[in-house]
């Protein structure tokens, strides 16, 4: 009995052997992905708006890790993007091209001591098809054999991508800071009641691009039921066309005054926010020709990757001054 034993756990330790050989994950391997200089994207324009990930490889055992990483790191790594009916992107002609085509890959050997990272930088929508605004959830899986042996791989954390409308061809994909400089204007990681002090002092000098910058017009135009109704009733290019009009009727100063009222002082009164979603109250004093009115302005924030934007609002009249 005792030798039937023996026998049964050697032969289930080499098929367990047999099974690690196959699936050889190096189990002390962290792969997580972050954005690179993170701008506003746009359908399509692969390189004039890519989406830049940055990627880490990172060793949290206590030996060393060993892996390949292909000059090309298409054989190396593989992005999966999700909509938010959870279908998964289309891969790109390139990407499909590339590893459905006889070659040689060329890689190179990496070893990683315990603490030790690794990291690279890869175009997003070199591996994945994105032609409709939306907002998109992204992972990585990383082949540590390479891709030929794809059932070995680590998977990274979930980022969310959102994918705005195009401007129109007359625009650039680089937003300036203002006509007179080129410097590009950028969405940076700063808190709730910077977001909001940034967008109203970006109202009282006329900067329109400061001004949008933090704010979500999908959102702000949905505010309005009717147009909510038929906003979610078109297709992809329409509603394009209507975020296109609302914000030049915005800045027309045709409809939604509250929003583009221009206040000659304000004071934030109080901030609050989790990690995901927060509000900021505002006291904004507005003059007319013989009083001053007094409103309180609550902005709702959400947070994505790091970057807080304005969502929705309402306003309370304090009465004159």
């Amino acid at each position: 009995m005792k030798r039937t034993v023996l026998a049964i756990i050697a032969i289930f330790s080499i098929f367990a052997h047999s099974v690690s050989a196959q699936n050889n994950i190096p189990p002390d391997a962290d792969v997580s992905i972050k954005f690179y200089d993170r701008t506003m994207y746009y359908p399509g324009e692969v390189e004039s708006n890519p989406v830049y990930i940055h990627v880490t490889v990172a060793n949290n055992g206590s030996d060393t890790l060993r892996f390949k990483l292909a000059d090309d790191r298409m054989f190396s790594i593989d992005f999966s993007v999700f909509n938010v009916r959870n279908s998964r992107l289309s891969d790109t002609e390139a990407l499909t091209r590339k590893r459905t085509t006889n070659r040689t890959v060329y890689f190179r050997e990496i070893s990683l001591e315990p603490g030790e990272s690794y990291s690279f930088v890869e175009n997003l929508k070199h591996y994945v098809q994105i032609d409709n605004p939306s907002v998109y959830y992204v992972e990585m899986n990383f082949y540590p054999e390479l891709y030929r042996n794809k059932t070995n791989y680590v998977s990274s954390n979930r980022l969310s991508l959102e994918i705005r409308p195009s401007p129109s061809a007359a625009a650039s994909t680089a937003i300036p800071v203002h006509s007179s400089s080129a410097a590009v204007l950028r969405p940076e990681e700063i808190g709730p009641d910077k977001v909001v002090e940034q967008t109203i002092i970006a109202r009282q000098k006329s900067l329109w691009d400061q001004f949008f910058l933090y704010i979500n017009l999908e959102e702000i135009l949905k505010r309005d039921p009717s147009r909510r109704r038929r906003y979610n009733n078109v297709s992809a290019d329409e509603r394009e066309r209507m975020i296109a009009s609302y914000k030049a009727d915005l800045m027309q100063q045709r409809i939604d005054h509250d929003i583009v009222a221009i206040p000659s002082r304000f004071e934030i009164e109080t901030t609050m926010y989790s990690k995901t979603d927060g509000s900021v109250k505002v006291l904004e004093w507005f003059d007319n020709n013989t009083f001053t009115e007094k409103k309180r302005y609550t902005y709702y924030v959400r947070q994505r990757d790091g970057i807080w934007e304005i969502y929705d609002y309402t306003v309370d009249n304090l009465g004159t001054e």
